[in-house]
């Protein structure tokens, strides 16, 4: 399900030609109003995490806003839900229909999102067919930026599909140095939860592991809707690895941490920024989330003092803590209102391709310090952070800046 392959990426791109017919056309907005597109698992498994990037992405679309729009434009949000009952979670189908609904839609410009990276594979070759710029704070997956991929992902040509987190191209590997380097691993069992995001990051840190001499006992596969991992479980108990590595997102990662704690209580367990997410606090809970090493793909943000009235802010309006990714996800809003700036000095007629040209020449001071992007669209930090999860009951149990403890930036490969 979360696989798509070459020759249906090229299917949907090709159709998603017709549906675009027109879309280059300047933006004829009414009202001095354009809309932003924002796709979410806001319903299933991934839920509570969705919530978090969309009240980053609202919290910036309504400060721009407040401050009188961008460009000489007001921004209306489109939100989009991508989870489906069947899933369980996110659909890469139903992405890709969000997709279209996007691009169907001439009044909106660009799009914020999505947060899985499955969902990002099957969005951007069709957004690539209209020019239509998106701009991702979780979706990680290296695939959809990769340029020896672009037949697949951007068939249009240039990058339409931007970042302002960084890749598992540095994520896994760096985690795996953190294993090797930092926590003296010997011998790993790797787990993963079959989708995009998970395999693809559980194939880098494998590599990466074996390269810095730890021994791989074993790698299975679970599927992150079913309910009982005890024949894995089992396995890992029996081998008895230094360490597990779970390379996947929430549906199933909390089963794993649960599970994993009534059989291997005192093993080193750790994962990316899949698990990096309130789920793991609030539905794994403690004291099975205890001590799990978790990254994200980005500097860790929330503890330095310019970013201390912006979390007040964040958590007074949301009543919620925010987690690092949440100042990517507003960041990405302060991109788009840049590049209607931009446009508008400039002279140029709005539309997608004028947007997608300013978002690409994106050189703007934010919260993260400098965002630009490559020519694939990646952002150019490469900073990968590393927490333990630690109970502090003095805070909520799902409060992600007090449970999630920073422990430092992973070496770097």
């Amino acid at each position: 399900m979360n696989k798509l392959t070459r020759r249906r990426a090229l299917k949907i791109a090709g159709a998603s030609v017709v549906l675009s017919a027109g879309m280059h056309r300047p933006i004829h907005a009414a009202g001095k109003t354009v809309k932003i597109g924002i796709d979410l698992p806001l319903t299933g498994g991934d839920a509570e995490t969705a919530d978090l990037m969309k009240a980053s992405f609202m919290m910036a679309i309504n400060d721009i806003n407040a401050r009188g729009g961008a460009g000489g434009y007001m921004l209306e949000a489109v939100v989009m839900d991508d989870s489906t009952a069947t899933a369980g979670g996110y659909d890469p189908a139903q992405a890709a229909t969000n997709a279209r609904r996007m691009i169907n839609d001439p009044e909106v410009i660009a799009a914020l999102g999505p947060a899985n990276s499955g969902a990002g594979k099957a969005m951007s070759p069709i957004l690539s067919a209209a020019s239509l710029p998106i701009i991702t704070a979780n979706a990680t997956n290296p695939d959809i930026t990769d340029p020896k991929l672009a037949q697949i992902y951007r068939p249009a040509g240039p990058a339409v599909f931007f970042r302002t987190v960084t890749t598992d191209a540095y994520q896994a590997p760096n985690l795996a140095n953190y294993f090797a380097e930092t926590l003296k691993a010997k011998t790993i069992f790797i787990v993963d939860d079959s989708g995009a995001y998970g395999v693809g990051f559980a194939d880098a840190f494998e590599k990466q592991a074996r390269a810095k001499g730890l021994q791989i006992v074993s790698r299975d596969r679970i599927d992150p809707k079913a309910a009982d991992y005890s024949a894995i479980m089992t396995k890992i108990k029996q081998m008895n690895p230094d360490a597990l590595f779970y390379g996947g997102n929430v549906q199933g990662g909390v089963k794993v941490v649960k599970q994993s704690y009534e059989a291997v209580p005192k093993m080193i367990k750790g994962s990316g920024d899949g698990l990096f997410e309130p789920e793991i606090l609030s539905t794994a809970g403690f004291p099975a989330a205890e001590g799990w090493y978790v990254t994200s793909a980005a500097a860790h943000l929330l503890d330095e003092p310019d970013t201390q009235k912006w979390v007040e802010r964040f958590a007074a309006t949301y009543h919620n803590q925010p987690n690092d990714y949440c100042i990517l996800g507003y960041d990405a809003g302060l991109v788009i209102a840049d590049a209607l700036d931009r446009i508008t000095k400039s002279g140029k007629p709005l539309s997608r391709q004028a947007m997608r040209d300013a978002i690409q020449a994106t050189n703007l001071q934010t919260m993260q310090g400098l965002v630009s992007f490559d020519e694939n669209g990646d952002i150019a930090s490469h900073v990968i952070s590393v927490f333990q999860i630690s109970h502090d009951a003095s805070h909520p149990a799902n409060d992600m800046v007090h449970q999630f403890k920073y422990v430092g930036v992973a070496p770097a490969t």
